[in-house]
């Protein structure tokens, strides 16, 4: 699958390089009381760690609305749907079609017709609904379908036990260039997948 280049503005690129220049301060702090003094670092790796998931979901975030700018207009109520989703752990696997045709690739959903937003979305994932499970189709502005079947990841790379929807998002990125949006109703992680590779935007 080709792998897409988006240069980062360049407000958000001085952004991630102040924290990336922190980042490796610390590291270096880190290293040198390693070196010379006799204590424990754990909370200052613990620390790290946060530090770079907080780029890594800036990141995520700006190049998340980058890939779906050119092919919906919707990008506020999709993102708007995910976070009332987290908050609520409602599970969630949201599809936005983009230059390859999806019919073939999904299989089994109920049209919808409707409108892009984010009320819709809602309702679709609220545990119960019998179109919960499945995977909801958008393209450009329209709720096509919801409750599709989407075929499973062949290979994953993470070493972190995915669930079904994590490995459907995988699974359907890898045939296709198609974006989609996963909530986890276990944790209330945000995540995206494309060109097979899963990418998260809310620890």
């Amino acid at each position: 699958m080709f792998q897409e280049s988006l240069p980062l503005d360049q407000p958000m690129k001085e952004q991630i390089l102040r924290s990336l220049y922190e980042i490796t301060a610390e590291v270096e702090a880190i290293r040198h009381t390693l070196a010379t003094e006799d204590c424990c670092i754990l909370s200052r790796l613990e620390a790290l760690q946060k530090r770079i998931l907080d780029v890594q979901t800036t990141a995520a975030s700006f190049y998340l609305k980058s890939y779906l700018s050119a092919y919906t207009p919707h990008y506020t109520d999709l993102s708007l749907a995910a976070k009332h989703l987290a908050e609520r752990r409602h599970g969630a696997l949201i599809v936005i079609e983009r230059n390859d045709p999806l019919d073939g690739l999904l299989h089994h959903g109920i049209p919808v017709g409707a409108k892009v937003s984010h009320m819709l979305l809602e309702t679709i994932f609220y545990p119960g609904n019998p179109l919960h499970d499945g995977g909801t189709l958008i393209r450009y502005d329209e709720i096509v379908s919801a409750g599709n079947i989407l075929p499973l990841a062949e290979r994953v790379t993470t070493k972190k036990k995915l669930g079904t929807r994590h490995r459907a998002a995988i699974g359907l990125t890898e045939r296709s260039d198609a974006l989609v949006i996963v909530v986890s109703e276990e944790t209330g992680t945000i995540s995206f997948a494309i060109n097979g590779q899963l990418h998260v935007l809310r620890p």
